[in-house]
């Protein structure tokens, strides 16, 4: 997607399932304490990748997966949240050893131009109450909290939600 940067967005392929895996429970790890059940949700790429789309940041130079995002085949949600006229996504994580080069802006990006692609009004997404470093990419990317829709409680307190609109409205507010 961006060779500018060195790095390219692109559908996981099944024999990286292992490698996207641990790659997710790296970065959620290193900052959270996850409960098993999540841990298993994190790591089970395969079926996320059968039932949605999984897509990797890889790096040019390398090979190396460094981050992933997962978002929903056309026509179908990933999530509660989604909506229709939404594209909805879950499970963004960056490689703790790959952070601050750009990579989680480069996926929601993607996942933006997705929803343009498929034309649909806006992106949507859960985040826990305790990621504030993904609160505030989503909010510089341009997010916005959509706090009507607050309501799934999980380990940790109330999800958030955000959402940004492909379309601008007159006003320039997320309705």
């Amino acid at each position: 997607m961006s060779a500018s940067t060195g790095l390219r967005v692109r559908l996981v392929a099944p024999h990286e399932h292992e490698r996207v895996a641990r790659l997710t429970l790296d970065a959620y790890g290193h900052d959270y304490e996850l409960p098993d059940d999540y841990r298993a949700s994190l790591a089970d790429v395969a079926t996320r990748a059968r039932e949605h789309e999984v897509w990797v940041a890889e790096d040019l130079a390398t090979g190396e997966l460094l981050g992933t995002v997962a978002t929903p085949r056309p026509g179908a949600h990933i999530s509660e949240l989604g909506r229709d006229g939404e594209l909805d996504f879950r499970l963004l994580a960056v490689d703790p050893t790959a952070r601050r080069r750009g990579i989680g802006a480069l996926l929601t990006e993607h996942v933006i131009a997705l929803a343009r692609q498929r034309q649909l009004d806006r992106v949507v997404m859960n985040s826990g109450p305790q990621m504030t470093g993904a609160h505030a990419l989503y909010q510089r990317l341009g997010f916005v909290r959509l706090t009507e829709r607050e309501t799934r409680v999980v380990h940790g307190g109330t999800l958030l939600a955000f959402g940004y609109d492909t379309t601008p409205h007159p006003e320039g507010a997320i309705s």
